[in-house]
């Protein structure tokens, strides 16, 4: 099968709004089958407002990616640098409409391609035990290396601690 053809783009301040709306889209789509509806509205509440997504964007702590696929944006990613050698993906996703397409692990590949380059010899990220992405960042050669239970105002996110080395 031929790779699907997925350009990037860098994030701006100015991309806050469409980085809010794919979230808001593939947010609900993969966790409201796993979080209460409580849960759900706090947490994209707290990580998703345009005020804390320009603050990101500016302070450089996370660097996000724009997926676009037909010159439609279909997805975003963010990562950063836990250590010289260590980068963690703090944020994937895809919009549902576009999953199942291979754009997901086009968009992870770039996100290595770049950790690599930068000199990350390991690529760490966080995902819910019941998200359905685990068995995707396995099939991509992530292996599972502790659980974590990390508490979020009154709500706790169950989580696999997942890396990838990179060399």
């Amino acid at each position: 099968m031929i790779e699907p053809k997925v350009d990037f783009k860098n994030v701006k301040k100015q991309d806050a709004k469409l980085i809010r709306e794919i979230a808001l889209d593939a947010w609900i789509d993969t966790y409201k089958p796993i979080l209460s509806e409580e849960q759900l509205n706090y947490m994209f509440k707290k990580w998703y407002s345009i005020v804390e997504l320009e603050k990101l964007i500016d302070s450089k702590e996370q660097i996000f990616t724009l997926a676009y696929y037909n010159k439609i944006a279909i997805g975003f990613a963010a990562y950063s640098i836990v250590e010289t050698s260590k980068f963690k993906l703090n944020k994937i996703y895809v919009l549902p409409a576009y999953q199942g397409r291979k754009l997901g692990a086009s968009l992870l590949i770039e996100i290595e391609t770049v950790c690599k380059h930068n000199g990350a010899k390991i690529l760490q990220l966080n995902v819910n035990r019941f998200n359905k992405a685990k068995d995707f960042y396995l099939a991509m050669g992530y292996k599972i290396i502790a659980e974590e239970d990390i508490p979020i105002g009154n709500y706790f996110m169950n989580d696999y601690i997942m890396e990838k080395n990179l060399e």
